[in-house]
């Protein structure tokens, strides 16, 4: 029997190259709330189904490590897949993690594991051997981060941005101040750029502050071109929001970027997510407003 709408799972399949994050990125799932199973071989996946339904609605949030390490199993996922959608309306998304073949090998000496599938081999021909293994899957991912740049600490917060929304309904929109001079976030969906905008930096009174600070915000705000900027920018998201949502997209983030994402990247994101709060469910980060203008 299908499950009711009101009870329907947001179920997360978690899966990619080994050495690539699994382990931190169920960790993080876990401290969101997700009720969270490492290593299911896929042929379990219908009675994990059934699990779900029985819980009554109690079990929202749920994540799925599944991965080589089930060998002759994996190849039954997208059977599995698809019978929990088509038997028990049971809504998934894939979670791909990936990282360069250079950094794959260098976690594994780090380490002094083996490689599943190299055990008396090197890395690398293990990590060869399962990317292509691992194509189809990677194909089909709703969503792919890759940790070749990433730090365990640094992948969390990425899980957390992606993934808090899942028991909520609507779009999800993260306004992310950040400096063009520590790079573009990759993870952005809209970019803009207020380095444009005068600067703070060079007065020197605000520049210790940063665009959370009142004086620092008032000096951000005053100018012509800032209230212009703005009006623009609001009545921009103002049409483009409703139109994500009612096609379906269920987070946006976007970029806001000066020279080094403390003072007018701050001050803009914060105004931002003030105007649209109450329209959409909405939350500000500030990536690089610790590194300095």
């Amino acid at each position: 029997m299908a499950m009711e709408k009101e009870k329907e799972v947001n179920l997360l399949v978690i899966t990619g190259m080994s050495g690539a994050g699994k382990t931190v990125a169920v960790q993080s799932l876990e401290d969101l709330g997700f009720f969270c199973i490492d290593n299911l071989p896929p042929i379990l996946l219908p009675k994990f189904a059934e699990l779900l339904e029985q819980s009554e609605g109690k079990l929202r949030k749920a994540a799925l490590v599944i991965d080589l390490r089930g060998r002759e199993f994996f190849s039954s996922l997208f059977d599995s897949l698809d019978q929990l959608e088509r038997r028990h309306g049971i809504h998934y998304q894939i979670l791909f993690l990936d990282a360069s073949d250079q950094t794959l090998v260098r976690r594994y000496k780090e380490t002094r594991r083996r490689h599943p599938l190299s055990p008396d081999g090197t890395p690398l021909d293990g990590i060869v051997q399962e990317r292509k293994l691992l194509e189809e899957i990677k194909g089909r991912a709703h969503q792919i981060i890759d940790t070749s740049q990433l730090k365990p600490g640094d992948l969390k917060k990425k899980i957390a941005m992606r993934f808090s929304h899942l028991d909520q309904s609507g779009l999800a929109v993260t306004f992310l101040s950040f400096g063009f001079k520590h790079g573009v976030p990759i993870d952005a969906d809209l970019v803009f750029d207020v380095r444009f905008l005068p600067n703070p930096h060079y007065v020197d009174s605000l520049r210790p502050q940063t665009g959370k600070d009142q004086d620092v915000a008032e000096y951000v705000m005053k100018w012509t071109e800032t209230k212009q900027f703005l009006e623009k920018l609001t009545d921009m998201f103002s049409f483009l929001l409703p139109q994500y949502s009612r096609e379906g997209k269920t987070q946006l983030v976007i970029g806001i970027g000066c020279t080094g994402g403390k003072h007018r990247s701050v001050a803009i994101a914060e105004y931002l997510f003030n105007k649209f709060k109450d329209q959409e469910r909405c939350r500000v980060t500030h990536r690089d407003i610790e590194k300095g203008g």
